[in-house]
């Protein structure tokens, strides 16, 4: 009932769209999905296509669903994932979406599972599309410090040990050699958190065909 600021830019506005403003909105739907591999790439990588780069309203856009509670992003967000996925798979088959876990400390200060939320919304946007497309959780998140505060090195040996692939049922069969196994994730940075994902899922037989991200940092020059 009351105005709400917009997630991309923060104006006041009675005119949002799904958490956005039409300008904002329009420099959402304008990115189109890309190759992004962080340099240099860490061993394990897969191939991993992002939306657009980690800036302006996709950045702003992404941190108010994941730090500010802005849940209703999520719709909005996971039908732009919908289309990176289809970029990093190309032609129509069966696929996999395996959302990259978190752990719980994290998941109850970002109001809960972000990218479990995310992974449905893209799922749902792939199903209406006509695609065979199913959500799994074989692997499990294990305590570790939060990569915001950490250092390209520390990330890395953070990543070494912080998953493990869940016992017992993870949500459905284990997919067969016709079906694309997409990691999904927010945001990549140095890539090793996709890598180490990336990994646990090898030794389970289940190599990921490509990872899905909506945003990619990019590296700063330094002079």
């Amino acid at each position: 009932m009351l105005p709400a600021d917009c997630a991309g830019c923060g104006a006041r506005s009675g005119r949002l769209r799904q958490g956005c403003c039409p300008r904002c909105v329009a420099e959402l739907t304008g990115l189109r999905p890309g190759p992004a591999r962080p340099t240099p790439a860490p061993p394990d990588l897969p191939p991993c296509t992002a939306l657009g780069p980690y800036a302006g309203a996709l950045r702003e856009t992404l941190l108010a669903y994941k730090e500010r509670g802005r849940h209703g992003l999520a719709r909005p967000l996971g039908t732009l994932l919908a289309d990176v996925v289809v970029a990093a798979v190309g032609q129509r088959r069966p696929v996999a979406l395996v959302p990259v876990p978190d752990t719980a400390p994290a998941a109850r200060a970002r109001y809960g599972d972000h990218l479990g939320r995310l992974a449905t919304h893209t799922a749902g946007r792939l199903r209406a599309a006509g695609w065979p497309v199913r959500v799994l959780r074989p692997v499990r998140a294990l305590p570790r410090p939060d990569s915001v505060a950490l250092d390209s090195a520390a990330r890395a040996a953070a990543a070494e040990t912080a998953f493990r692939l869940r016992r017992g049922p993870f949500g459905g069969a284990r997919p067969g050699p016709e079906t694309a196994v997409v990691l999904l994730d927010d945001i990549v940075t140095t890539g090793v958190t996709l890598a180490a994902v990336s990994r646990v899922l090898r030794g389970a037989e289940m190599p990921p065909y490509g990872a899905a991200v909506l945003a990619a940092t990019q590296k700063r020059r330094h002079r």
